[in-house]
């Protein structure tokens, strides 16, 4: 097994090679565009034995993918921010037609004003589309994610898109060793998609068709089941994969020190990283805090979050978006999640990291303090400049 030092964004370009994706659709955008640039690249060297399309737009791009998943191919695609927003049409297109596409998005603000900062509103915008929704910590991370989305998608149970998420510039281009498996362990452990329901050249039949009130709901029904089958099928393909790469990353919502813990803050992405520190150095001064990190956003651990909440006083939950609602869109789903459990800890939703300001140790520090102090205020807007006239915590 190779270690590479590579960037998060080659890391989906050799995942998506090692699963012998067989059509790519490409458009550039930043801070994307490097998936598909590396990805071109194997293409034209003999590499990647693919069709490589490139397209007038990421609208398009995702309709490339949809047409060729129709047919039965394994397909990827890549794209950020406005170009996801641009899709949105096609997303739901792609879950209603469960379709196992696997997208990479590198989580970017979106615009106005124009920021290509590390930010989560352009796939949490997406969360009702139907995509199961993972966010990476590490480009390790992020590579064994994508080789976990073809399995988990293209499972016959569950047949849904995937996006395999990573913020900015924290992943995308800074690079870090990865090992990358060999191309017999991949083929192991992702087999060819077995393509259930597909239209066939020749043979007449049609997908997408219309229909009325009196059969719609059973549709989405049935994609509501392939949702279902998510978590289950995840487990199983998770402990297969740690038996073949010895790698795990934790299930949906792996957990740090918890045990014990009075107050937990449950972060997405990057964050994780420098907030997994705090809690060392926040245990070792006899505080007790923990950390769990939310890995699986589509579907929501509701059974996980409610057995991490059982013996915990308070959850943080930091967004790394804003959503016009009563909270951050994690936080909502965190207190949704919890209502009607044996045992309710208070939520407090945290907004910080936005359009890519750091989440620094102190930050961190900070939120853990609001934890662990009761500060009044269910919403906390952290390391806002004194200057907008609006406090640090108001």
């Amino acid at each position: 097994m190779p270690r590479l030092v590579i960037s998060g964004n080659y890391a989906q370009s050799y995942a998506a090679r090692l699963a012998r994706v067989q059509v790519i659709s490409a458009y550039p955008i930043t801070p994307q565009t490097s998936i598909v640039e590396k990805l071109a690249d194997f293409v034209a060297h003999g590499d990647l034995p693919a069709e490589f399309v490139k397209v007038e737009s990421e609208h398009s791009a995702l309709q490339v993918c949809v047409s060729a998943a129709a047919l039965g191919a394994r397909t990827y695609t890549a794209t950020s921010s406005q170009g996801l927003l641009l899709m949105h049409e096609l997303l739901h297109w792609a879950a209603g037609l469960r379709a196992p596409i696997v997208m990479g998005v590198v989580n970017r603000a979106v615009a106005p004003p124009w920021n290509i900062g590390a930010d989560h509103t352009d796939t949490i915008a997406q969360r009702d589309t139907g995509w199961i929704q993972f966010y990476a910590e590490s480009n390790q991370e992020v590579l064994d994610t994508v080789l976990q989305a073809y399995r988990v998608g293209e499972d016959l149970a569950v047949r849904l898109p995937v996006m395999v998420t990573e913020d900015a510039f924290y992943l995308s281009h800074t690079v870090e060793p990865v090992d990358v498996p060999e191309q017999a362990e991949v083929d192991a452990f992702l087999p060819a998609r077995m393509a259930r329901d597909v239209l066939v050249p020749d043979v007449p039949s049609r997908v997408g068709s219309f229909t009325g009130p009196d059969h719609y709901v059973e549709f989405r029904r049935v994609v509501a089941r392939g949702m279902e089958a998510v978590l289950p099928t995840l487990e199983v393909v998770e402990q297969d994969f740690f038996r073949r790469m010895g790698r795990y990353h934790g299930g949906p919502l792996p957990t740090y020190r918890t045990e014990g813990a009075d107050v937990v803050l449950l972060t997405m992405g990057t964050m994780t990283t420098t907030a997994r520190k705090v809690v060392d150095e926040l245990r070792a001064e006899g505080r007790k805090v923990g950390l769990a990190k939310l890995r699986l956003f589509r579907p929501f651990p509701v059974a996980e979050l409610r057995a991490l909440g059982r013996s915990v006083d308070r959850i943080g939950v930091v967004d790394r978006s804003y959503t016009f609602g009563g909270h951050g869109a994690a936080a909502t789903e965190v207190r949704s999640a919890l209502y009607g459990a044996p045992h309710v800890p208070e939520v407090v939703s945290f907004l910080a990291g936005i359009g890519g300001r750091d989440v620094t140790p102190g930050m961190v520090h900070r939120m853990f303090d609001a934890l662990l102090q009761g500060e009044p205020g269910e919403v906390h807007w952290v390391d806002l400049e004194p200057e907008l006239g609006v406090p640090v915590h108001g």
